[in-house]
Protein backbone atom coordinates (compact mmCIF):
# COMPACT_ATOMS: atom_id res chain seq x y z
CA UNK A 1 0.00 0.00 0.00
CA UNK A 2 1.21 3.58 -0.59
CA UNK A 3 3.15 4.76 2.44
CA UNK A 4 3.78 1.25 3.74
CA UNK A 5 7.31 -0.04 4.31
CA UNK A 6 8.54 -2.33 1.49
CA UNK A 7 9.27 -5.92 2.49
CA UNK A 8 12.49 -7.67 1.51
CA UNK A 9 12.05 -10.70 -0.74
CA UNK A 10 13.99 -13.88 -0.10
CA UNK A 11 12.74 -16.17 -2.82
CA UNK A 12 11.08 -15.51 -6.15
CA UNK A 13 10.39 -11.86 -7.02
CA UNK A 14 7.07 -10.52 -5.84
CA UNK A 15 4.44 -9.29 -8.30
CA UNK A 16 2.68 -6.01 -7.58
CA UNK A 17 0.93 -4.81 -10.74
CA UNK A 18 -0.39 -1.57 -9.26
CA UNK A 19 2.48 -0.52 -7.00
CA UNK A 20 6.26 -0.21 -7.22
CA UNK A 21 7.17 0.49 -3.58
CA UNK A 22 6.10 2.69 -0.69
CA UNK A 23 7.23 5.87 -2.46
CA UNK A 24 5.94 5.32 -6.00
CA UNK A 25 2.48 4.47 -7.31
CA UNK A 26 1.97 2.92 -10.74
CA UNK A 27 -0.94 3.51 -13.09
CA UNK A 28 -3.29 0.63 -13.84
CA UNK A 29 -1.65 -0.01 -17.22
CA UNK A 30 1.83 0.18 -15.71
CA UNK A 31 2.99 2.84 -18.18
CA UNK A 32 3.15 5.75 -15.72
CA UNK A 33 4.39 6.26 -12.20
CA UNK A 34 3.96 9.03 -9.66
CA UNK A 35 6.16 10.06 -6.73
CA UNK A 36 5.77 13.17 -4.56
CA UNK A 37 3.21 14.56 -6.98
CA UNK A 38 5.53 14.19 -10.01
CA UNK A 39 4.22 11.95 -12.81
CA UNK A 40 6.64 10.28 -15.20
CA UNK A 41 6.44 7.80 -18.04
CA UNK A 42 8.20 4.45 -17.68
CA UNK A 43 10.35 2.64 -20.22
CA UNK A 44 9.47 -0.61 -21.95
CA UNK A 45 11.20 -3.82 -20.89
CA UNK A 46 13.51 -5.64 -23.26
CA UNK A 47 11.75 -8.66 -24.75
CA UNK A 48 14.73 -10.15 -26.60
CA UNK A 49 14.95 -13.92 -26.17
CA UNK A 50 18.53 -15.14 -25.70
CA UNK A 51 19.74 -18.44 -24.26
CA UNK A 52 23.00 -18.76 -22.31
CA UNK A 53 25.07 -21.62 -23.74
CA UNK A 54 27.81 -23.28 -21.71
CA UNK A 55 29.73 -21.81 -18.75
CA UNK A 56 26.92 -22.56 -16.31
CA UNK A 57 29.08 -21.70 -13.31
CA UNK A 58 29.27 -17.97 -14.09
CA UNK A 59 25.48 -17.85 -14.50
CA UNK A 60 25.15 -19.43 -11.06
CA UNK A 61 27.61 -16.87 -9.68
CA UNK A 62 25.55 -13.98 -11.05
CA UNK A 63 22.34 -15.42 -9.64
CA UNK A 64 24.06 -15.83 -6.27
CA UNK A 65 24.93 -12.13 -6.30
CA UNK A 66 21.22 -11.32 -6.56
CA UNK A 67 20.09 -13.55 -3.70
CA UNK A 68 18.82 -11.94 -0.49
CA UNK A 69 19.26 -14.38 2.39
CA UNK A 70 18.05 -12.29 5.35
CA UNK A 71 15.95 -9.23 6.11
CA UNK A 72 19.20 -7.38 6.86
CA UNK A 73 20.82 -8.52 3.60
CA UNK A 74 20.90 -6.68 0.27
CA UNK A 75 21.59 -7.85 -3.28
CA UNK A 76 25.02 -7.26 -4.79
CA UNK A 77 25.67 -5.27 -7.97
CA UNK A 78 28.41 -7.21 -9.78
CA UNK A 79 30.49 -6.04 -12.69
CA UNK A 80 30.81 -8.46 -15.59
CA UNK A 81 34.05 -8.19 -17.54
CA UNK A 82 35.25 -9.64 -20.81
CA UNK A 83 36.23 -8.77 -24.36
CA UNK A 84 33.59 -7.23 -26.66
CA UNK A 85 31.25 -9.82 -28.14
CA UNK A 86 31.87 -12.58 -25.62
CA UNK A 87 28.33 -12.57 -24.20
CA UNK A 88 28.34 -10.34 -21.10
CA UNK A 89 24.94 -8.80 -21.86
CA UNK A 90 23.52 -12.18 -22.82
CA UNK A 91 24.61 -13.49 -19.42
CA UNK A 92 22.67 -10.74 -17.65
CA UNK A 93 19.64 -11.37 -19.85
CA UNK A 94 19.73 -15.07 -19.04
CA UNK A 95 19.93 -14.35 -15.31
CA UNK A 96 16.92 -12.02 -15.47
CA UNK A 97 15.01 -14.69 -17.36
CA UNK A 98 15.97 -17.31 -14.76
CA UNK A 99 14.49 -15.04 -12.06
CA UNK A 100 11.34 -14.43 -14.14
CA UNK A 101 11.80 -10.66 -13.92
CA UNK A 102 11.39 -7.93 -16.51
CA UNK A 103 14.68 -6.84 -18.04
CA UNK A 104 15.79 -3.29 -18.78
CA UNK A 105 19.04 -2.41 -20.54
CA UNK A 106 20.71 0.98 -20.45
CA UNK A 107 23.49 1.54 -23.00
CA UNK A 108 26.18 3.70 -21.39
CA UNK A 109 28.24 6.09 -23.52
CA UNK A 110 30.83 8.80 -23.00
CA UNK A 111 28.02 11.37 -23.43
CA UNK A 112 25.70 9.89 -20.79
CA UNK A 113 24.53 12.57 -18.36
CA UNK A 114 23.14 12.04 -14.85
CA UNK A 115 19.65 13.00 -16.02
CA UNK A 116 19.90 10.46 -18.86
CA UNK A 117 20.41 7.74 -16.26
CA UNK A 118 17.44 8.85 -14.17
CA UNK A 119 14.62 11.09 -15.41
CA UNK A 120 14.68 13.27 -18.52
CA UNK A 121 12.30 16.19 -19.30
CA UNK A 122 10.74 16.04 -22.75
CA UNK A 123 8.84 18.87 -24.44
CA UNK A 124 5.31 17.63 -25.14
CA UNK A 125 2.26 19.12 -26.82
CA UNK A 126 1.26 22.72 -26.06
CA UNK A 127 4.62 23.46 -24.55
CA UNK A 128 4.19 21.21 -21.54
CA UNK A 129 6.98 19.16 -20.01
CA UNK A 130 6.69 15.39 -19.70
CA UNK A 131 9.11 13.40 -17.59
CA UNK A 132 10.49 10.13 -18.96
CA UNK A 133 12.17 7.56 -16.72
CA UNK A 134 15.24 5.73 -17.93
CA UNK A 135 15.35 1.92 -18.12
CA UNK A 136 17.33 2.01 -14.85
CA UNK A 137 14.68 4.01 -12.96
CA UNK A 138 11.91 1.91 -14.50
CA UNK A 139 13.59 -1.25 -13.18
CA UNK A 140 13.97 0.46 -9.79
CA UNK A 141 10.29 1.30 -9.39
CA UNK A 142 8.86 -1.83 -11.03
CA UNK A 143 11.20 -4.28 -9.34
CA UNK A 144 12.96 -5.45 -12.50
CA UNK A 145 16.52 -6.21 -13.56
CA UNK A 146 18.69 -3.52 -15.14
CA UNK A 147 21.90 -4.10 -17.07
CA UNK A 148 24.12 -1.05 -17.33
CA UNK A 149 25.81 -2.07 -20.55
CA UNK A 150 29.43 -1.01 -21.14
CA UNK A 151 29.48 0.95 -17.90
CA UNK A 152 33.15 1.91 -18.16
CA UNK A 153 32.34 4.13 -21.15
CA UNK A 154 30.52 6.47 -18.76
CA UNK A 155 32.15 9.46 -17.06
CA UNK A 156 32.56 9.98 -13.31
CA UNK A 157 29.87 12.66 -13.02
CA UNK A 158 27.25 10.23 -14.23
CA UNK A 159 28.52 7.47 -11.96
CA UNK A 160 28.35 9.81 -8.96
CA UNK A 161 24.59 10.12 -9.39
CA UNK A 162 24.27 6.35 -8.83
CA UNK A 163 26.46 6.10 -5.71
CA UNK A 164 23.51 6.05 -3.22
CA UNK A 165 21.62 3.53 -5.33
CA UNK A 166 24.41 0.97 -5.19
CA UNK A 167 25.11 1.11 -1.45
CA UNK A 168 22.97 0.62 1.66
CA UNK A 169 20.83 3.68 0.91
CA UNK A 170 19.39 2.21 -2.30
CA UNK A 171 17.86 5.36 -3.67
CA UNK A 172 18.47 7.76 -6.55
CA UNK A 173 17.81 11.46 -6.56
CA UNK A 174 16.57 13.19 -9.72
CA UNK A 175 17.56 16.85 -9.61
CA UNK A 176 15.61 17.49 -12.82
CA UNK A 177 12.30 16.15 -11.45
CA UNK A 178 13.00 17.15 -7.85
CA UNK A 179 12.23 13.73 -6.40
CA UNK A 180 14.03 10.94 -4.58
CA UNK A 181 13.19 7.37 -5.58
CA UNK A 182 13.84 4.33 -3.41
CA UNK A 183 14.52 1.05 -5.13
CA UNK A 184 11.90 -1.69 -5.09
CA UNK A 185 13.11 -4.66 -2.96
CA UNK A 186 13.07 -6.88 -6.07
CA UNK A 187 15.30 -4.50 -8.04
CA UNK A 188 18.51 -6.11 -9.29
CA UNK A 189 21.36 -4.68 -11.37
CA UNK A 190 24.70 -5.54 -12.91
CA UNK A 191 27.25 -3.62 -14.95
CA UNK A 192 29.05 -4.98 -18.01
CA UNK A 193 32.51 -3.68 -18.85
CA UNK A 194 34.59 -4.14 -21.97
CA UNK A 195 38.31 -4.66 -21.78
CA UNK A 196 39.58 -2.23 -24.38
CA UNK A 197 41.30 1.14 -24.60
CA UNK A 198 38.22 3.24 -25.42
CA UNK A 199 36.94 3.35 -21.85
CA UNK A 200 37.04 5.61 -18.79
CA UNK A 201 38.79 4.86 -15.51
CA UNK A 202 36.00 4.24 -13.00
CA UNK A 203 36.71 5.88 -9.62
CA UNK A 204 37.46 3.59 -6.68
CA UNK A 205 34.45 4.73 -4.66
CA UNK A 206 32.22 3.40 -7.46
CA UNK A 207 34.21 0.21 -8.05
CA UNK A 208 33.90 -0.57 -4.35
CA UNK A 209 30.11 -0.67 -4.85
CA UNK A 210 30.25 -2.86 -7.99
CA UNK A 211 31.27 -6.14 -6.46
CA UNK A 212 32.16 -8.88 -7.09
CA UNK A 213 33.87 -9.05 -10.49
CA UNK A 214 32.70 -11.86 -12.77
CA UNK A 215 34.94 -12.67 -15.73
CA UNK A 216 33.41 -14.21 -18.87
CA UNK A 217 35.97 -16.51 -20.48
CA UNK A 218 36.15 -17.71 -24.07
CA UNK A 219 33.90 -20.76 -24.62
CA UNK A 220 35.17 -24.30 -25.08
CA UNK A 221 35.04 -25.80 -28.57
CA UNK A 222 31.77 -27.70 -28.07
CA UNK A 223 30.10 -24.65 -26.58
CA UNK A 224 31.32 -22.43 -29.39
CA UNK A 225 29.90 -24.83 -31.96
CA UNK A 226 26.58 -24.76 -30.08
CA UNK A 227 26.64 -20.94 -30.06
CA UNK A 228 27.14 -20.80 -33.84
CA UNK A 229 24.36 -23.34 -34.40
CA UNK A 230 22.04 -21.43 -32.06
CA UNK A 231 22.48 -18.11 -33.87
CA UNK A 232 22.68 -19.57 -37.39
CA UNK A 233 20.83 -22.92 -37.44
CA UNK A 234 20.87 -22.85 -41.24
CA UNK A 235 24.68 -22.63 -41.50
CA UNK A 236 26.51 -25.45 -43.25
CA UNK A 237 28.53 -27.68 -40.90
CA UNK A 238 31.69 -27.14 -42.99
CA UNK A 239 31.53 -23.37 -42.45
CA UNK A 240 30.85 -23.77 -38.74
CA UNK A 241 33.86 -26.08 -38.39
CA UNK A 242 36.13 -23.65 -40.23
CA UNK A 243 34.93 -20.77 -38.05
CA UNK A 244 35.18 -22.55 -34.71
CA UNK A 245 38.63 -23.96 -35.55
CA UNK A 246 39.74 -20.43 -36.35
CA UNK A 247 38.28 -18.97 -33.13
CA UNK A 248 39.73 -21.68 -30.92
CA UNK A 249 43.17 -21.12 -32.40
CA UNK A 250 42.79 -17.38 -31.82
CA UNK A 251 41.73 -17.95 -28.19
CA UNK A 252 44.80 -20.11 -27.64
CA UNK A 253 47.05 -17.36 -28.98
CA UNK A 254 45.53 -14.73 -26.69
CA UNK A 255 43.74 -12.85 -29.48
CA UNK A 256 40.41 -11.16 -28.69
CA UNK A 257 38.31 -12.58 -31.52
CA UNK A 258 34.94 -13.35 -29.99
CA UNK A 259 31.92 -15.55 -30.72
CA UNK A 260 30.22 -12.45 -32.13
CA UNK A 261 33.06 -12.18 -34.66
CA UNK A 262 32.45 -15.81 -35.53
CA UNK A 263 28.74 -15.21 -36.12
CA UNK A 264 29.53 -12.31 -38.46
CA UNK A 265 32.11 -14.38 -40.35
CA UNK A 266 29.55 -17.13 -40.83
CA UNK A 267 26.78 -14.73 -41.87
CA UNK A 268 28.84 -13.06 -44.59
CA UNK A 269 30.22 -16.36 -45.90
CA UNK A 270 26.71 -17.82 -46.12
CA UNK A 271 25.42 -14.76 -47.96
CA UNK A 272 28.31 -14.84 -50.44
CA UNK A 273 27.68 -18.51 -51.22
CA UNK A 274 23.95 -17.90 -51.65
CA UNK A 275 24.48 -14.86 -53.87
CA UNK A 276 24.95 -16.88 -57.08
CA UNK A 277 23.22 -20.26 -56.77
CA UNK A 278 24.40 -21.29 -60.25
CA UNK A 279 28.08 -20.68 -59.50
CA UNK A 280 28.48 -20.56 -55.71
CA UNK A 281 31.82 -19.82 -54.13
CA UNK A 282 33.55 -22.76 -52.50
CA UNK A 283 33.40 -23.05 -48.71
CA UNK A 284 37.06 -22.15 -48.36
CA UNK A 285 36.91 -19.17 -50.72
CA UNK A 286 33.76 -17.71 -49.14
CA UNK A 287 35.06 -18.25 -45.62
CA UNK A 288 38.50 -16.76 -46.35
CA UNK A 289 36.92 -13.69 -47.95
CA UNK A 290 34.60 -13.34 -44.97
CA UNK A 291 37.49 -13.39 -42.48
CA UNK A 292 39.26 -10.77 -44.57
CA UNK A 293 36.22 -8.47 -44.69
CA UNK A 294 35.15 -8.92 -41.05
CA UNK A 295 38.50 -8.97 -39.24
CA UNK A 296 41.04 -7.64 -41.75
CA UNK A 297 43.93 -9.23 -43.61
CA UNK A 298 46.00 -9.59 -40.41
CA UNK A 299 43.54 -12.21 -39.14
CA UNK A 300 44.55 -14.58 -41.94
CA UNK A 301 47.94 -15.02 -40.20
CA UNK A 302 47.01 -15.59 -36.56
CA UNK A 303 50.48 -16.53 -35.31
CA UNK A 304 52.07 -13.46 -36.86
CA UNK A 305 49.31 -11.21 -35.51
CA UNK A 306 49.63 -12.67 -32.00
CA UNK A 307 53.40 -12.18 -32.01
CA UNK A 308 53.06 -8.59 -33.20
CA UNK A 309 50.52 -7.75 -30.51
CA UNK A 310 52.62 -9.33 -27.76
CA UNK A 311 55.58 -7.28 -28.86
CA UNK A 312 53.47 -4.10 -28.91
CA UNK A 313 52.26 -4.81 -25.38
CA UNK A 314 55.81 -5.39 -24.15
CA UNK A 315 55.33 -9.09 -23.43
CA UNK A 316 58.34 -10.10 -25.52
CA UNK A 317 61.89 -9.29 -24.51
CA UNK A 318 64.70 -8.37 -26.81
CA UNK A 319 66.89 -11.35 -27.86
CA UNK A 320 69.68 -12.19 -25.40
CA UNK A 321 73.29 -11.56 -26.43
CA UNK A 322 76.40 -13.40 -25.19
CA UNK A 323 77.11 -10.68 -22.61
CA UNK A 324 73.68 -11.21 -21.00
CA UNK A 325 74.84 -14.58 -19.64
CA UNK A 326 77.80 -13.03 -17.73
CA UNK A 327 76.68 -9.48 -16.81
CA UNK A 328 73.60 -7.85 -15.30
CA UNK A 329 71.68 -5.52 -17.65
CA UNK A 330 72.86 -2.38 -15.79
CA UNK A 331 76.48 -3.49 -15.33
CA UNK A 332 78.85 -0.86 -16.81
CA UNK A 333 81.13 -3.72 -17.94
CA UNK A 334 78.33 -5.22 -20.05
CA UNK A 335 79.66 -5.24 -23.65
CA UNK A 336 76.32 -4.00 -24.99
CA UNK A 337 75.92 -1.26 -22.36
CA UNK A 338 75.39 2.18 -23.89
CA UNK A 339 77.83 4.51 -22.13
CA UNK A 340 77.89 8.28 -22.43
CA UNK A 341 80.82 9.52 -24.49
CA UNK A 342 82.59 12.39 -22.65
CA UNK A 343 83.50 13.90 -26.02
CA UNK A 344 79.81 14.34 -26.70
CA UNK A 345 79.51 16.57 -23.62
CA UNK A 346 82.42 18.69 -24.84
CA UNK A 347 80.76 19.06 -28.21
CA UNK A 348 77.48 20.02 -26.54
CA UNK A 349 79.22 22.73 -24.49
CA UNK A 350 80.67 24.20 -27.66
Amino acid sequence: MPGSKPRVTRGAPSRRPSQANGDVTLSDDGRWAEADGVRFQLAHPDRTERDWIGQEEILRQLLACWLVVDDADTALVPRIKGVPGIGKTTLGMAAARARAQDLYIYQCTADTRPEDLLITPVLAERGTITYHASPLVTAMVRGGVCILDEGNRMNEKSWASLAPLFDQRQYAESIIAGITLHAHPDFRACVTMNEDESTFEIPDYILSRLQPTLEVEFPEREDEIAIMEYHLPFAEPELITLTVDFLQRAHGLGLDFSPRDGVHILQYAIKRRAQDPQHPLSHDAAWRESVLRVLGDEALELETLAKRRRRAQGDERAPLGLGDFFFDPGDPLHPDQQLDDPDDDVEDER
